[in-house]
């Protein structure tokens, strides 16, 4: 197998989460959340909680060692809003915003480029008690918490991301209610819960472009090329809806400033005069998470009358997702054609599987090794054919609290231990650093 080559400058790293890494739910003035109360409401399948998670909160000068030691050079962390205002607006918590200090002046130390993501799902539950992302009145007090937080940061952070998978969001917490804060909403309510993100997305970064200059603004969202499980009209038409939801609702948005013509009836009563100028910025990356393709069938009882389908595969992860790295490609390679290729990098890819560890104390995760290595080099081929694509941050660095899953799933390429939490490098992550280090895989 040939060696794919990445140019210089590439990025490399690891993406987190504050709620699922941090732990310290009560520390230091940090306000309750969606993901709070959902876990006090029972929801967490293994009945655990992020109260701990890994810790991150006090052991951050460990997990950048590791970060280090890796030869990483860029790390996307997120930035809890209710840390920073414990409940969504008004008055600032110093010390949260001390805690992401440290972190950042941590980073630069080891010479890692800090990129911060303003909102990976920790939602202050008082905003979500107003209506969360309901109601286009949250767009201000996100637009808020941005100016906050770039005030005390963007002296030292150059590169930010607004939203992460906004489309996860929607969808899993206010469509199906899998996810905090767990409202059965339907179609309505994840078009809302979309567009509403969209509209608080363009106001922080107009907010932030305003304000400070010098700084590489975008976002993250989950692109998953969808594909119908058979050629009947209604498989077909099935997958063309779910990607008008799930791609392009947020991606048009943003980079168009258009709402999917498919759904443009359902969102009429939705989308406000003026609202598709407010959504379009010109950002300057775009961070995709991968996990794999969608195959979708036509099934009554769902919203848009859609389901996941037989995704004709041999490879699954621990997640019971199917592993597709041909999907990535094709999808940096559409993005290429249909977008005229922005600037854009992986900030998620990884999997979850049922990790052991051997009697030399070790974790010799084969399949999570073949997972990366398959698509590092779909990144990489993509590249080659001219795709411009910036970099690749793995998910995730920590084993940690996977949302309604608990601490049952591992994604990390470093073990936690949550008894003692001792973090334990698996082969994974030696793998990772060695192409890191070399540039090539």
């Amino acid at each position: 197998m040939a060696k794919i080559s990445f140019p210089k400058g590439f990025l490399w790293g690891a993406s987190t989460a504050a709620y699922q890494i941090e732990g310290a739910i009560e520390a230091d003035g940090r306000g309750p959340c969606v993901w709070d109360s959902f876990t006090a409401a029972g929801r967490i399948q293994d009945g655990s909680s992020a109260a701990v998670a890994c810790d991150h909160y006090h052991r951050w000068p460990e997990d950048i060692a590791l970060m280090r030691q890796a030869g990483f050079n860029t790390y996307r962390f997120s930035i809890a809003w209710p840390r920073v205002l414990p409940t969504g607006t008004g008055a600032v918590n110093d010390k949260g915003l001390d805690y992401y200090d440290r972190l950042v002046d941590g980073l630069l130390a080891a010479g890692i480029r800090p990129m911060a993501c303003l909102y990976h799902w920790d939602l202050p539950q008082p905003l979500e008690d107003k209506g969360g992302w309901q109601g286009r009145e949250i767009v201000g007090p996100f637009a808020d918490y941005a100016r906050v937080v770039t005030a005390r940061l963007a002296d030292r952070v150059k590169h930010w991301m607004m939203l992460n998978e906004p489309n996860v969001v929607a969808i899993f917490g206010y469509g199906v209610g899998d996810h905090a804060p767990g409202h059965k909403l339907g179609e309505v309510g994840i078009l809302k819960a979309l567009h509403h993100q969209n509209l608080a997305q363009g106001a922080a970064l107009r907010a932030i472009d305003a304000e400070h200059s010098g700084l590489t603004l975008g976002t993250v969202i989950n692109l998953q090329p969808c594909r119908a499980e058979s050629d009947k009209p209604e498989d077909v038409a099935a997958a063309a809806r779910w990607d008008a939801v799930w791609n392009r609702v947020p991606l048009d948005g943003l980079l168009r400033g258009q709402i999917p013509p498919l759904l443009a009836e359902k969102m009429r009563d939705i989308v406000k005069v003026g609202d598709e100028v407010a959504i379009r910025f010109p950002i300057e990356l775009l961070g995709i998470n991968y996990y794999s393709r969608m195959t979708m069938k036509y099934e009554t009882g769902h919203p848009f009358d859609v389901w996941w389908g037989d995704a004709h595969c041999d490879r699954w992860t621990f997640m019971g997702w199917p592993v597709q790295p041909d999907g990535l490609y094709d999808l940096l390679v559409e993005f290429k054609r249909d977008y005229g290729n922005p600037a854009v990098f992986i900030a998620e890819n990884g999997a979850a599987y049922d990790d052991k560890v051997e009697a030399d104390g070790q974790i010799h995760d084969v399949d999570r090794v073949a997972f990366l290595r398959d698509h590092l080099q779909a990144v990489g081929r993509a590249a080659a054919e001219g795709c411009n694509v910036k970099g690749y941050l793995c998910w995730s660095l920590l084993d940690n609290f996977e949302w309604a899953f608990g601490l049952s799933k591992r994604f990390g390429i470093v073990r936690v231990d949550y008894d003692t939490l001792q973090r334990t490098p698996k082969d994974s992550y030696r793998f990772f650093s060695e192409v890191v280090k070399t540039g090539q895989v």
